[in-house]
């Protein structure tokens, strides 16, 4: 829908301007064999995997996936297991394809950019290229393209090959960002055309299931922010006395100092039932505890 094309464009945006930023501040090229290739691969592959990682951990259909159990309707109508491989199969790649696009974002931009594919290959370029004819050894002119992405390091007399050298790795780097893009771009329209292809639903049909389930899920939003409030106003009137945000109190309640204790420290999910929870200590506390103890008058006159 239109929602996923959008929140998909701000993550490109801001991957896009993370990457220019990370780059200005914290990318500096060792410029020394052995060392810059890791220290490249690091900053082009460590970030987007890291971006990966967090695109499924933002993603509520990954803990839908990890957590959820079927239900008894579910479980009538996917006895079927090839069935279930199919359903269990389509929400990853759906999980994936979100996840994926600050990735290849940082990917791609960073390959156009060219700096961390400088870095990485300089010492690996073919002799060919090195623009300048020196008798030295293999290892010595390894070192010497190794020092190639840093500038001030380079002796004037292969100023002209280093040149040359930084062209081409910016050429090939460019090539392959505009390939991994063309690649995701084919990619996902290749992927959209099978699932309409697929899809049991209609056109139309399938923008209605589209926008029934976004607005349903809105308002379950809605009602589970407001159900919990109020159920939550049920137990903290239980131990004030009285509901908050009422402009007429007539009395407080006191808790006793054990009751302080029995809603202090860490509060862990505790199974009543095999239908229901406690969420937290007062809620422990408030199915528990019989409606007694200290209560105090307020004067409400000024």
């Amino acid at each position: 829908g239109k929602e996923v094309v959008v929140a998909n464009a701000i993550i490109a945006i801001l991957t896009i301007g993370g990457q220019q930023l990370f780059s200005f501040f914290t990318f500096s090229c060792p410029c020394h064999v052995g060392q810059n290739l890791t220290y490249g691969m690091a900053f082009l592959g460590v970030p987007a995997l890291i971006l990966l990682v967090v695109g499924y951990a933002l993603n509520n259909q990954t803990w839908r996936l990890v957590t959820g159990k079927r239900s008894p309707l579910q479980e009538e109508a996917t006895r079927n297991r090839l069935l279930q491989c199919k359903l269990t199969c389509f929400v990853l790649c759906s999980i994936t394809g979100r996840a994926l696009v600050a990735p290849i974002t940082w990917l791609a931009v960073t390959l156009i950019n060219g700096s961390y594919y400088v870095c990485a290959m300089s010492e690996y370029v073919s002799v060919h290229y090195d623009g300048a004819n020196l008798n030295v050894t293999a290892s010595e002119r390894r070192r010497m393209l190794a020092a190639f992405p840093c500038s001030q390091l380079v002796t004037p007399e292969l100023t002209r090959a280093r040149d040359e050298v930084i062209l081409l790795l910016r050429y090939q780097s460019q090539v392959a960002g505009w390939l991994l893009i063309a690649v995701v771009v084919i990619t996902v329209f290749l992927s959209y055309c099978l699932a309409s292809c697929f899809s049991p639903l209609s056109f139309l049909h399938f923008r209605y299931w589209s926008s029934y389930v976004h607005n349903e899920q809105e308002l379950f939003d809605e009602a589970t922010d407001q159900h919990s409030r109020l159920y939550a106003m049920q137990h903290v009137k239980k131990f004030f006395g009285f509901v908050p945000g009422s402009e007429n109190v007539k009395e407080i309640r006191i808790p006793s100092l054990r009751e302080w204790q029995a809603i202090s420290g860490l509060a862990f999910l505790k199974r009543v039932d095999k239908e229901h929870y406690d969420y937290s200590l007062l809620h422990d506390w408030a199915l528990k505890e019989p409606v007694s103890g200290k209560y105090l008058k307020t004067d409400d006159d000024p």
